[in-house]
């Protein structure tokens, strides 16, 4: 049975690791209703309001959640018609910090609590000011795991090296902190041989070329409908190997491959195929056409390979998106993106 009507948790959630995950679960079985609000001033680079909040989301559907910057806050005042005001620095003082929370439930979400969870001294103080200034009744405060025995980590400590503190991430929150990199290349260039080295290199996942596999499936026939179903495959499997992968994530092409060959065979593209080519990868690695042109019997020609790679070539450069160009052996290959990659994560 729940003890509390509304319990509250406050956060930074940068990130969101299991510690605050245990946090908010216990909150959530001692409550009826439970109101989770995140904010952080200033911000920390990659961890921006609409990524946490989708991370809690996902973790926790049934919680009301609340995240919140300077300009979130002044649009919330404003259709609650209640005067703005900006949310406390980080190094503010505590009890800046506590009335200003006891403020927005009281008066800004109309969401008063009568139990408060945390991790953290401050609580029974939070929860007192709460009590004196903006409830109805007591609050109670309920210490989650302060000593970090549970759930040893810290966000400090997890934002110093998400990689190294993967262990303590859910997967939705770990697969954002993954590099993904999409390897590009006309037919007989090597791109899938380069994939498969990288990721073995590395030992993560990759993703390979749905579009190829359908192709086969087929017996060599794809129909135009197909076209855009493979860009939404090929996405999907991305998402899904992003859950699985190890700090990298190594794609063999991508939905702008898609859409070039749906234009190439039918002179046309349904625009929901070329909004999927515009997906952006934290890197692209172009392989040259210097291999020998290999005729594995679902090819063109060499003639075709070259113009395939200058399409990207030109492509690229019209969406405003940089690329690397590797060429050579295979071992050369994978030398030069694996020095790459290594002065991305220094």
């Amino acid at each position: 049975m729940n003890l509390h009507k509304r319990g509250l948790v406050v956060g930074k959630f940068c990130p969101l690791h299991l510690g605050h995950e245990l946090l908010i679960q216990r909150a959530m079985d001692g409550c009826e209703e439970l109101l989770v609000v995140s904010y952080t001033k200033p911000e920390f680079p990659g961890l921006e309001p609409v990524r946490r909040e989708r991370w809690l989301r996902a973790r926790f559907p049934q919680a009301r959640i609340v995240v919140l910057d300077d300009a979130r806050l002044a649009a919330l005042c404003a259709a609650r018609g209640v005067p703005a005001r900006a949310l406390p620095h980080n190094d503010a003082d505590g009890d800046e910090h506590r009335h200003f929370m006891g403020w927005l439930c009281w008066t800004v979400l109309d969401l008063p609590v009568d139990a408060v969870f945390t991790s953290e001294e401050y609580g029974p103080g939070f929860a007192q000011v709460l009590e004196r200034h903006y409830a109805s009744g007591p609050v109670a405060h309920v210490s989650v795991d302060q000593a970090r025995s549970l759930v040893p980590v810290s966000g400090t400590l997890v934002r110093q090296d998400p990689h190294a503190h993967g262990a303590f991430l859910s997967p939705i929150v770990r697969a954002d902190f993954v590099t993904r990199v999409c390897v590009l290349g006309g037919e007989s260039s090597g791109k899938t041989t380069l994939t498969q080295a990288l990721a073995a290199h590395f030992e993560t996942a990759w993703v390979a070329e749905y579009g190829r596999e359908l192709w086969e499936s087929q017996d060599g026939v794809l129909a135009y409908e197909d076209l855009l179903k493979i860009g939404r495959e090929q996405l999907r499997r991305e998402a899904q190997a992003l859950l699985a992968a190890r700090r990298w994530l190594f794609c063999d092409t991508s939905p702008m491959t898609t859409y070039f060959y749906c234009v190439e065979m039918f002179g046309r593209a349904e625009q929901e195929l070329a909004q999927l080519a515009e997906h952006r990868y934290d890197l692209i690695v172009l392989c040259a056409p210097d291999f020998p042109f290999i005729q594995d019997g679902t090819r063109r020609d060499e003639d075709f390979r070259a113009r395939q790679h200058a399409w990207y070539e030109a492509e690229l450069a019209r969406r405003g998106i940089a690329y690397v160009n590797v060429s050579g052996t295979v071992a050369g290959r994978v030398g030069q993106a694996v020095q790459l990659l290594a002065r991305r994560s220094d």
